[in-house]
């Protein structure tokens, strides 16, 4: 294959039999479906729908992209590819920081896992070749302490440690991969996958070796393009003008609280107005910040590293208070407390589960303890951070309760009886926005390919004005219009694999023109979304014959039923089956099943 951009290398490890083999990407793979998600999703449907997600025979993908790793702004990312243990769904999870382009300094596009190891391995990767080396040693360590233990190993020069923590190793259903100490793949519980298979860690060394653009003055022309609307002084909504590079992530918090779509307190409130200001983005600015490290060629830094400097948690340091586990553990939980939200973000990644999913599991265990119906296994109160801290540690180590945590706060609620009081969606928790203050988002959770998720189609980004393509946060026409275009989008970005805040500037002719200098391929606007098209039916008829069908795109009832009480939002809820009627008519599906037809139109069968 003469495609620019790939290293055009797949290692295939067989932890079963302690094997490794390679071979190249097939041209027409990459051309239908990229790379990073879209190529890790095809090897995950061409592995079979039928599969455990805790059988050997499930697969583990850590895939990059064509522009992984290269020039291009913000191209630091991986995507892990698998078939979910919490949901049962199709699932890519993407994280940043420098391992996905480390992966393809070392030669490789990616690494698919397959089998049982006989006792606890790591992989060691350099120079296009992958090796599988002991981990007992590293077995029941934390993610930080096992990163350190390979760090004064191979060194920390030009070194990238992806690894599990006790939660993947106890197969909590959550568990995640965690990168660099703080950089997650954080949903669907890949890092459960990879405890299910023995594998401990992937330590990837390589120096810095970006790919060249195949044709260098399409590719001038079109970075400058795409960095100068990054860049751009006037454009407010831009990812480096705007709120993230300033306050990271949490720059929503106080706009979400106050438009009442912050669902607080499991969802039963949607504002934690005012105490959310106590754990803004704002807050963290004027009083914890003392650092904004950043990923791969990116100029945003929208990571927030912070120091706390008294209380109980004094001497933590750790990156970041972002938006998503700050709302998890704080509005939703109904805790104020930065430093301790700081210090259970920290725990978070070193046990290595998601620190969404944790926020959703321990609020519904508020919940049922406020109801009585925790059937006598001790309860939870509303903010008590130090009670969150210790049940946090029973998931971990799936002790007491925290074994019926463990499997995700769907089953959890189940198990207590009462499963409407769980914000979840295909099994898989909420993250930070209301659906009855943010209609768009609601359609969004319903319809994702991986369970609630704001990630497939962020439509926050046109709802709260941050992409000119502007709507109505509180209007439901036009949404499932709305939606498709930006989870095809998506899906072509996540397959780059380039970091989602490039939406907020670039369009789809951006995206065209950088991926046709790099790889040499005549690609336009146009291209992208049809291959985004591809990938997120692909998806969806991979969960249609895993029994996601008619009926299976739905929200809690709270959402649905339970009109919001606040200021900005106040009596709505959120009108799903007429979003749905409209989204379905415009993918051209059949009450949320993909028929043949389209299929063959999108060349998937």
């Amino acid at each position: 294959m003469a495609l620019g951009g790939y290293a055009n290398r797949i290692a295939h490890v067989d932890l079963s039999t302690g094997t490794v083999t390679y071979e190249p990407i097939r041209e027409d793979w990459a051309l239908k479906y990229i790379g990073g998600r879209g190529l890790g999703d095809k090897y995950v449907f061409e592995n079979g729908y039928q599969v455990d997600p805790l059988s050997p025979e499930n697969i583990l993908c850590f895939m990059t992209g064509p522009l992984t790793g290269t020039e291009v702004t913000m191209s630091g990312r991986m995507a892990i590819c698998t078939k979910s243990p919490l949901t049962g769904t199709i699932m890519d999870s993407h994280h940043g920081g420098w391992s996905g382009a480390r992966l393809k300094w070392a030669g490789l596009d990616g690494i698919i896992v397959k089998g049982k190891a006989a006792k606890p391995v790591y992989l060691y990767v350099e120079n296009g070749n992958v090796e599988i080396h002991d981990a007992s040693e590293l077995w029941g360590k934390t993610v930080h302490e096992t990163i350190k233990a390979l760090q004064e190993k191979y060194g920390e020069k030009d070194l990238s440690v992806l690894a599990i923590g006790p939660a993947g190793e106890r197969l909590v259903k959550f568990a995640c991969w965690v990168n660099e100490d703080d950089r997650a793949s954080g949903r669907g519980g890949t890092g459960c996958v990879g405890g299910s298979k023995l594998l401990k860690a992937i330590v990837i060394k390589a120096e810095k070796k970006m790919p060249k653009a195949v044709n260098r003055e399409l590719w001038k022309t079109a970075h400058q393009q795409a960095l100068a609307k990054i860049m751009d002084p006037a454009n407010v909504t831009s990812p480096r003008k705007g709120g993230l590079s300033v306050y990271g992530t949490n720059v929503l918090m106080n706009i979400t609280s106050t438009m009442g779509a912050l669902p607080t307190r499991n969802a039963q409130r949607a504002s934690f107005a005012p105490r959310s200001e106590k754990i803004s983005g704002e807050w963290v600015k004027e009083h914890i910040l003392v650092d904004d490290p950043t990923c791969h060629a990116c100029p945003v830094a929208c990571k927030k590293e912070v120091e706390i400097k008294e209380g109980p948690f004094a001497g933590l340091r750790m990156e970041s208070v972002e938006y998503e586990p700050a709302w998890s553990l704080g509005a939703m939980c109904e805790n104020d407390d930065a430093a301790a939200i700081a210090k259970m973000i920290d725990l978070s990644n070193d046990y290595g589960f998601d620190a969404i999913e944790i926020g959703d599991v321990l609020a519904m265990y508020m919940e049922a303890t406020e109801r009585g119906y925790v059937n006598g296994t001790g309860g939870l109160k509303w903010g008590d951070v130090f009670g969150m801290i210790e049940v946090m540690r029973k998931i971990a180590y799936r002790e007491g309760v925290g074994d019926i945590l463990a499997e995700g706060t769907e089953k959890a609620a189940k198990q207590f009886g009462h499963p409407e009081i769980a914000m979840t969606v295909k099994g898989m928790g909420i993250p930070a926005y209301d659906p009855r203050g943010l209609k768009g988002m609601g359609l969004g959770y319903a319809t994702s390919n991986r369970g609630a998720c704001h990630l497939r189609g962020y439509s926050p980004a046109s709802e709260l004005g941050l992409i000119p393509l502007k709507t109505d946060p509180l209007a439901w026409e036009g949404k499932g219009k709305l939606l498709k275009l930006l989870q095809d989008l998506h899906a072509f970005s996540d397959s780059l694999d380039l970091c989602k805040f490039s939406a907020f500037a670039e369009a789809a002719e951006d995206y065209a023109a950088q991926f046709s200098a790099v790889v040499g391929v005549p690609f336009t606007a146009e291209d992208v979304l049809k291959t985004g098209e591809r990938i997120y039916n692909l998806e969806r008829y991979y969960n249609n014959l895993c029994g996601f069908r008619e009926g299976s795109d739905t929200l809690p009832k709270r959402f649905l039923e339970e009109p919001s009480q606040e200021q900005g939002s106040f009596g709505h809820v959120c009108e799903l089956d007429k979003m749905l009627e409209e989204y379905y008519h415009e993918r051209g599906w059949v009450n949320g099943v993909v028929p043949e037809s389209k299929l063959k139109e999108l060349e998937i069968i």
